[in-house]
């Protein structure tokens, strides 16, 4: 057992020995004194320890404090890892709490108040002062009745501890997390829980204020937002938990004094609000942070905290710290995702008289980022061009891959007027070169308007499945032609180019082929699903086309992204009906 870290001076102590001197300066105290070696064994004791304690002077001398007198609730001895005088013994500081147990030499169990400090006790030697005081009646067969089942065993201990970890770490959702751990210390340890959390400009947010009535749970929004700062050296117990200093037992005469803060101020209004008579206030500690502090309160359970129960909720708020981090870093990991893919993939550009929409999902169980992707914009010489790809992987670096194909697609397909084989081969050339690429498809294609309503498709595939077209009456086909290998191969055939005119009222769907493949089906059975609900969809608006296609077809393990880009002709004339509400329904 580590001795304590610093020294408060008592006096000097040079000439009789230390036991003699020390018993003297101990018996002018006017309460239960005594004091303990760096190991934590009784060096000297006043008699008026003796007496609330039951035990001789002589029979205190030598022994374990901690083994001799720590008791919980329930006259069962306390785990050293679970005694809050021996956490503060350890660390060598001064501490205080309202209520503990002892165990008398009688076999009665003495609740307590003590306070404990650093003591200097002659010859260069460094030990710790308790003084410590009745707090209440003694218990002599049990717990009083009034406070039966207000402490947990320690086998509900571990498992509480365990169920935590269990809840806790299984989302990564702060909201859902916060959520979570209200429920497992509500009703089961408080009344009450309030959770202050640090945002990530330092900015303090109270994030729930939570009450428990049996099974149901009442939020008080009114006492929820944002927080005053927090003060640098204000010794209030949630000002020094925010500072991750230390976890304090507080109640209502805490916050009655002179407030130092302005957090001071919210505190007497919690407690005013809440009627708490008692509360413990424990720091939300990451590995790198502080994160926060967990507040329990009690107001109908009658027991109050005591310092022997911040050991647990410090474990659980630990718990809880760990699992708050992981979610933030989720969560932030995820909005640079979501806002970096929002960049990659463009926007639709406008083509007269012509629907285009577009949708991208990402893998569910990786980043919102990969290597799937769609394109649509305008050729120099009018005509729309086309593209779905499909960059091996989905994660930051296959999005990295995409955005390079993409931009050099762009700028072959503007530069030079060609057929989309002509483009796809010098972009074969220049992915062996200049990109990391080691593996892509896509469907390349050239959209023209022609006469009479028709629109001119002209397309080339390099590895990617082929992209499907739909009559208005509902009759699917896909076009298969222009088929080559994939993207970036060296040494292959010529790539080639097929056409096909799209009549008016046609729709066109380019995918991924997350679409359609799925574990313990072939190809052809995906290629097969999705033209016959494309099919039954065709009559639907193109946005509502889109959106039910996906939810139909995207296999429920799908463990990939999905790029899909849909696009439908009007009919004849711009004022046909179908066109006209289409256009109005802004889709």
């Amino acid at each position: 057992m580590a001795g304590p870290k610093h020294t408060e001076q008592a006096g000097a102590s040079s000439g009789p020995t230390v036991p003699t001197e020390l018993a003297a300066r101990l018996e002018a105290i006017g309460t239960g004194a005594y004091v303990v070696d760096a190991q934590g064994c009784i060096v000297a004791a006043n008699a008026r320890a003796a007496a609330l304690l039951a035990r001789p002077v002589e029979r205190l001398i030598g022994q374990d404090a901690h083994d001799l007198l720590h008791r919980d609730l329930h006259g069962q001895p306390i785990a050293r890892t679970q005694c809050a005088m021996r956490h503060a013994f350890l660390e060598g500081c001064p501490a205080q709490a309202d209520r503990d147990y002892f165990a008398r030499g009688d076999g009665v169990l003495l609740p307590i108040g003590w306070h404990i400090t650093p003591y200097y006790v002659g010859q260069e030697l460094t030990g710790t002062l308790v003084l410590f005081h009745a707090s209440g009646r003694t218990v002599t067969s049990g717990p009083p009745v009034e406070e039966a089942g207000a402490s947990l065993s320690e086998l509900e201990r571990l498992a509480l501890l365990a169920e935590t970890t269990t809840q806790l770490t299984s989302t990564l959702d702060v909201e859902e997390a916060l959520d979570r751990l209200v429920r497992l210390v509500v009703p089961r340890l408080a009344d009450w829980a309030v959770i202050d959390l640090i945002t990530e400009r330092d900015e303090v947010w109270r994030s729930a204020v939570v009450h428990g009535e049996g099974d149901r749970l009442t939020h008080l929004e009114e006492l929820q937002g944002p927080m005053p700062p927090i003060p640098d050296e204000s010794p209030m117990p949630l000002s020094r938990a925010l500072r991750g200093v230390a976890s304090t037992v507080a109640g209502p005469h805490t916050y009655q004094g002179e407030p130092d803060s302005g957090i001071a101020v919210e505190q007497r209004r919690l407690f005013e609000a809440t009627g708490m008579h008692s509360a413990a206030i424990v720091p939300i500690r990451s590995t790198r942070e502080v994160l926060g502090a967990l507040t329990l309160g009690r107001t109908d359970k009658p027991l109050p905290f005591a310092t022997a129960d911040l050991p647990l909720l410090e474990d659980i708020a630990r718990r809880a710290g760990l699992a708050l981090d992981n979610a933030r870093l989720y969560q932030r990991q995820r909005k640079v995702a979501e806002t970096m893919q929002k960049h990659l993939l463009p926007q639709m550009p406008h083509v007269p008289h012509l629907r285009m929409t577009v949708r991208y999902l990402p893998a569910p169980h990786a980043s919102q980022v990969g290597g799937d992707w769609y394109d649509a914009f305008p050729l120099s010489d009018g005509a729309t061009a086309l593209a779905v790809g499909d960059v091996v992987g989905h994660d930051l670096e296959a999005a990295a891959g995409m955005a390079q194909v993409r931009n050099m697609l762009r700028a072959y397909a503007w530069s030079q007027q060609d057929p989309p084989s002509r483009v796809v081969e010098r972009l074969d050339r220049a992915v062996q070169y200049i990109t990391e690429v080691t593996m892509a498809t896509l469907l390349f294609a050239r959209l023209e308007r022609m006469e009479a309503g028709h629109w001119k498709l002209t397309w080339t595939n390099a590895g990617h499945p082929p992209p499907l077209m739909l009559s208005r009456d509902g009759v699917a086909e896909y076009l298969t032609g222009a088929h080559g290998i994939l993207l970036g191969s060296s040494g292959a055939a010529p790539r080639v180019d097929a056409t096909v005119t799209l009549p008016p009222g046609s729709t066109l769907v380019m995918y991924t082929d997350g679409l359609i493949e799925e574990r313990g089906l072939s190809l052809d059975e995906g290629l097969q699903r999705l033209s016959r609900h494309a099919a039954a969809l065709a009559h639907r608006p193109l946005d509502s086309f889109t959106d039910q296609l996906l939810r139909r077809v995207r296999p429920a393990d799908n463990d990939d992204d999905v790029a899909l880009l849909a696009l439908r002709t009007p009919l004849h004339g711009e004022d046909d009906p179908m066109w006209t509400a289409q256009r109005r329904s802004g889709e």
